[in-house]
């Protein structure tokens, strides 16, 4: 009876991990194709092939289901490694190595992205799961990408702000999709625009 009991118990535990990774799934491709602000519970629930109750069970808190779409994307999409990047010396290949990459990477997932960021405005609950891990990226990212340009004061500060629009999703959307630019020409433009914000003499 107790090997039993276990063998059922162990069923109905993958049972539960299937019908998890179901709704964890169907939510994913929804806050794809049409973003989470727009994502009801019902739908979450029809396209798993379960009920909203089966949903509340799994998820009772939207951050927790938040969260969990999110590490699944993230696994299966994830975000250039800079490692390689710091082993570049000159700060200008560094810069155009990053971004070509980057802007690779939004092509990737530019649907997503592009929701997630719209619905965040009205979402508290994902405005803080961005705060807590896409934020902290970019900018140590930035930081990365600024050492090794000479520059101090006031040109640091400009040169801090010209990378965070140049690794910006919203930039590399208007150069690539807005003005129809190629990839390595919305790359040049970038870099011209670091590189003209350290030459830029300083103002009193």
């Amino acid at each position: 009876m107790a090997e039993k009991r276990k063998y059922e118990m162990k069923k109905r535990a993958e049972r539960q991990r299937e019908t998890r990774r179901r709704i964890v799934e169907a939510t994913v491709e929804l806050h794809r194709t049409q973003g989470p602000a727009n994502t009801t519970i019902s739908e979450i629930a029809q396209r798993a092939g379960v009920n909203r109750l089966t949903v509340y069970n799994h998820f009772p808190d939207i951050t927790d289901l938040l969260k969990a779409c999110s590490r699944s994307w993230t696994e299966r999409h994830p975000a250039p490694d800079p490692t390689s990047w710091a082993q570049i010396s000159d700060p200008q290949q560094r810069l155009r190595t990053a971004l070509t990459e980057l802007y690779g990477f939004y092509v990737c997932t530019e649907p997503m992205r592009a929701n997630v960021l719209r619905d965040a405005e009205t979402m508290p609950e994902l405005a803080a799961l961005l705060e807590g891990s896409v934020v902290p990226y970019l900018e140590a990212l930035r930081d990365l990408l600024a050492e090794g340009w000479e520059v101090r004061g006031r040109g640091r500060m400009r040169l801090l702000a010209t990378l965070k629009l140049a690794i910006d999703f919203h930039t590399w959307r208007s150069l690539e999709r807005g003005s129809g630019l190629s990839r390595k020409e919305a790359v040049e433009i970038m870099l011209e625009a670091v590189r003209t914000s350290v030459l830029r003499p300083s103002t009193p």
